[in-house]
């Protein structure tokens, strides 16, 4: 038997490695210890607080367009140390890559897994922590790794009713997502790639900060450079008794050499989901995958955390009563009525979003001057009246776009504008330019939208490169770098809350309250809102949050939410006189009550400047925050 526990002493917190004669190798960390066979292929990993093990297949498969990957052996499995911490390789050989392995880095928190190979090919999928067996004899085909978990929490909000799931159910977190069936996974893209599991059962509407149990919970976390996120999703896939990951490239990944994937790390012995996902981002940071907020010439400006109306719930409100769509209502007599409606009741918004469809042209963006006959003129009037004005952003357009400039169909048609071409890119910094600049529109900043609709698909044309979350967020950093060349104080909103967004956004908002196109939509709203605050606390601390609005599914839900808002993030109000959804008014006690939540938020500029209330404090903290 050999040791690596060596030089660094009782002490040490480095894993130790105990190598036996009978070719089997166990890690030995203060938190877990892992033991893996002799020929490489599993891993069987406890948590010192106890539980079950989690039985990891530790081959993987890097599948290409033009073959699948399988595997026809593995092993023996060799380490060595790195940065003082010890490093397993486990070499495979595979059906379509001329050389592959495994590379396990023992680390504090848990095993860190990522797959390597050599060869030419595009990849289409990669699957984590299963292997495709053609060793012959049994067990050939798919095999994923085994677990004794009961609960799963995704960070990506899915049913509005349901703040955790079974084990044995999906889970996406990516870019992608929209209303039809199966795809309702939109309201973060993308949320942190980062999973939370226990063998606790909980109710689905449990509070994650309260699901504690008596095992730990532990955590599957994706991790690497953005620019290296090019997939488009992360699936949790279940099975009988198992599960492995999904991470969805579809044909746009090119390895020409030698290819290593983004890590994946293993780590038990969590309280809770939330100190999970804290977990989560020490561990980008450490690895420098994290970014750091943009840091302007000056503070923070408070103007930033000033209590916010957008106009797309009134506007959805007004088209109940008129039957015209709610787009043709983003006209400047219908915002100066619900301003003014405001004003009667004592509310002044110390910032004003101008929603869907202010503009002539979604990929041109200059005012549609039948609605706004004066846009630059009415933003003027309302900085005289010390406010600030965003104008809405619809991501990925491709309406007024030159066709060459886009992600296209294999038969030519525009997709989504294509930030791999630097004319497109040149296009994106000069609408926003246009927008922000004194001498165009002189607005504030954006509320980008519509991020989920990042182009997917294996047959689609686009410049080679980035695809997926690294397109994401290589289109947003077009979009934030122009803004703040053009006003270093401009406010991007976005609802990207993952830890790699923080230098392409200002502010995470935290999107609609409901999924209206489920057959029946209605769910409470309070649950679900603080559990999105947290997750975006939790993977970008010093993000500022914005608490949305819409849509309310009726007066009672909309009041409980206006009570807590200032303790989730930056209070926003959609509606002026009605609940679109319901029809019902708003009544004098609800103005009153708005009245006291602005007054309350503005009387705290301390919170304001730190980017949020008491929840967001407890966010970074991992309490629960409940007041």
């Amino acid at each position: 038997m050999t040791s690596a526990a060596g030089e660094k002493g009782a002490e040490s917190t480095v894993p130790e490695v105990v190598c036996r004669k009978d070719g089997t190798v166990t890690i030995r960390a203060a938190r877990w210890r892992m033991t893996l066979a002799a020929h490489g292929q599993t891993a069987y990993v406890h948590a010192v607080g106890g539980g079950h093990p989690v039985e990891l297949q530790l081959a993987g498969a890097l599948d290409r367009t033009d073959g699948t990957d399988e595997t026809l052996e593995t092993g023996p499995v060799a380490w060595h140390t790195e940065d003082d911490r010890p490093v397993l390789v486990v070499p495979r050989r595979s059906t379509v890559w001329r050389e592959a392995l495994t590379r396990v880095v023992c680390t504090d928190e848990g095993p860190e897994i990522s797959w390597e190979v050599q060869g030419r090919g595009v990849l289409r999928d990669v699957l984590c922590l299963a292997v495709r067996a053609a060793f012959g004899g049994r067990g050939g085909g798919l095999r994923p790794s085994g677990h004794a978990f009961s609960t799963l929490f995704s960070p990506n909000p899915g049913p509005p009713r349901r703040l955790l799931r079974g084990a044995g159910e999906s889970a996406v977190i990516g870019a992608v997502g929209d209303a039809r069936p199966g795809r309702g996974h939109w309201f973060f893209t993308p949320a942190p790639l980062c999973l939370a599991l226990s063998e606790n059962r909980f109710p689905d509407d449990t509070d994650p900060a309260r699901a504690r149990g008596p095992l730990p919970w532990w955590t599957l976390s994706v991790g690497a450079d953005v620019s290296d996120l090019t997939f488009t999703q992360l699936h949790y896939v279940p099975s009988d008794g198992g599960f492995h990951l999904r991470l969805e490239y579809e044909g746009h990944t090119e390895v020409d050499g030698r290819y290593r994937t983004p890590a994946v790390l293993v780590s038990p012995g969590h309280t809770d989901p939330y100190a999970g996902l804290h977990a989560h981002r020490r561990w980008l940071e450490g690895h420098g995958w994290a970014a750091a907020p943009y840091q302007g010439p000056e503070e923070r400006p408070l103007w930033w955390s000033e209590p916010m109306f957008c106009g797309w719930g009134a506007q959805m409100a007004r088209a109940r009563v008129t039957g015209v769509p709610a787009p043709d209502l983003s006209t400047q007599a219908e915002y100066d009525a619900h301003l003014e409606h405001l004003r009667e009741h004592g509310l002044d918004p110390g910032t004003v979003v101008v929603d869907d469809k202010w503009q002539r042209s979604y990929g041109s963006w200059e005012p549609d001057e039948e609605r706004w006959p004066d846009l630059r003129g009415w933003i003027e009037r309302q900085h005289a009246r010390g406010r600030r004005v965003l104008l809405w952003w619809k991501a990925w357009s491709t309406e007024g776009v030159p066709d060459e400039w886009c992600v296209r169909t294999s038969d030519g048609r525009p997709v989504t504008l294509d930030p791999g071409r630097p004319d497109a890119r040149a296009l994106l910094a000069e609408n926003v330019r246009h927008i922000l600049d004194p001498d165009g529109l002189n607005a504030d900043g954006l509320k980008v939208d519509f991020t989920a609709d990042t182009p997917t698909g294996e047959s689609l044309t686009a410049q080679p490169g980035r695809w997926g979350i690294a397109l994401l967020h290589q289109y947003l950093a077009v979009l934030h770098r122009s803004a703040k060349r053009t006003r270093p104080d401009a406010l991007v909103v976005t609802h990207t809350p993952h830890p790699a967004f923080a230098d392409v956004t200002d502010m995470v908002r935290l999107n609609d309250m409901l999924r209206l196109d489920d057959p029946d939509p209605w769910a409470p709203v309070v649950p679900q809102m603080r559990m999105r605050a947290a997750v975006a606390a939790a993977a970008c601390p010093d993000t500022l949050i914005d608490t949305d609005d819409w849509c309310a599914p009726d007066r009672e839900q909309w009041r409980a939410y206006t009570r807590v808002k200032d303790r989730l993030g930056v209070p926003a109000l959609y509606v002026s006189t009605h609940l679109d959804r319901t029809g019902e008014p708003l009544e004098e006690l609800d103005y009153a009550a708005l009245r006291e939540l602005w007054s309350r938020w503005r009387a705290r500029p301390g919170d304001r400047e730190k980017g949020g209330g008491p929840w967001q404090a407890a966010g970074r903290s991992g309490a629960s925050g409940r007041g």
